[in-house]
């Protein structure tokens, strides 16, 4: 099959520090060539890929100060996956609506995935505009805001990560790793509390943005100097195995529908089990008892902490594997693939 990956512009894919959308359409496309097929990535030109990389500018837009309208690069990017459209059997994007004018009766087919929250006001009359067009869903509980719109939903894909990307570690750490955003949906100050509470250390492994700074220093940073808290930063892909690995478990007490959260597989992958409010897609990913465990609250998660010890890790490691890896989330989307390719050669049959 010929296939185009339409990725996102903010950052390299794979992203050099934070960036989960890009980190997962690497991983889709670096199977789906695995597999044997013929992918073209659309992307910025530090990506690395097995596949044939069109590069739409030279570096990614977060790490160049240069570009001041992150719009412009995406639009001429969606113009060029037209002028190369005849390349391709179908076309996946994933930079949310930008292409849908464009893509509108052209005849190409293509679908879209949604890597964000999907419960904001302006969604909903935009996909309503939009019947026609398919979406992909990273989680169930991701569509639930538009349960009364009628969106064409091709399917629910939940992530994956490659197998051997982190490695398992059956020891267990003596401290909490909260890993992520520092930004309120993540709650890292719920993860600071918590671990007060419990009497453990917790390790901040998170990158602050700009809209986030105020938040930042009125909130979190006069924690940071309570005992036994380690605020980290950012960190890459290559140190996640020894930050994951290590730890006593993943904490991520969010405070908002979260569409997957990768970080939870990332944790599973290393044998760490994770601690998560229930909130989004967390009952898709996480099996209470098994991989983690579910929580309501604060003190929910305070109550789990005194069980996580006993987990078995390699338990853990084993739901990874058979739920979240790279090679099942690729096959599943070769069969969404071929299944909305079917329904194009129907409807041109009828049309004849």
């Amino acid at each position: 099959m010929r296939i185009a990956q339409v990725a996102p512009l903010a950052e390299a894919v794979p992203p050099k520090l934070y960036g989960g959308t890009e980190r997962i359409v690497s991983y889709l496309t670096e199977e789906l060539v695995a597999l044997g097929h013929e992918v073209t990535l659309f992307a910025s030109g530090d990506s690395l890929t097995s596949a044939e990389l069109e590069v739409m500018l030279p570096q990614a837009i977060r790490l160049d100060p240069s570009i001041r309208d992150a719009t412009a690069p995406h639009m001429l990017m969606v113009q060029r996956v037209l002028d190369l459209s005849a390349r391709f059997d179908i076309v996946h994007f994933h930079i949310d609506h930008l292409h849908l004018p464009a893509m509108r009766g052209r005849g190409l087919p293509f679908v879209s995935t949604f890597h964000g929250r999907l419960d904001l006001p302006e969604i909903e009359p935009l996909l309503s505009a939009f019947p026609d067009a398919p979406f992909i869903s990273i989680s169930d509980s991701q569509r639930r805001p538009l349960h009364h719109v009628d969106v064409n939903w091709a399917g629910t894909v939940l992530h994956g990560l490659p197998r051997d990307l982190l490695p398992f570690s059956a020891r267990q750490g003596g401290y909490i790793a909260f890993l992520g955003r520092i930004s309120p949906e993540k709650g890292p100050d719920a993860a600071i509390r918590i671990a007060q509470a419990a009497g453990i250390p917790i390790r901040i492994a998170a990158k602050v943005d700009r809209a986030d700074q105020a938040y930042f220093e009125e909130v979190v940073q006069p924690m940071l100097s309570l005992p036994g808290v380690e605020f980290i930063g950012e960190i890459n892909e290559h140190q996640k195995a020894e930050f994951l690995g290590n730890a006593l478990c993943l904490l991520t007490p969010i405070a908002w529908p979260e569409p997957f959260g990768l970080v939870m597989i990332e944790a599973m992958a290393c044998g760490s089990p994770v601690i998560a409010f229930n909130r989004g897609s967390v009952p898709e990913v996480i099996e209470d008892d098994v991989s983690g465990f579910i929580v309501e609250d604060e003190v929910g998660a305070l109550a789990a902490l005194k069980k996580v010890q006993a987990m078995d890790r390699a338990r853990v490691r084993q739901e990874f594997e058979a739920r979240f890896t790279a090679r099942r989330m690729a096959e599943d989307h070769l069969a969404l693939y071929r299944r909305l390719l079917g329904q194009e050669r129907t409807a041109i049959l009828r049309a004849v």
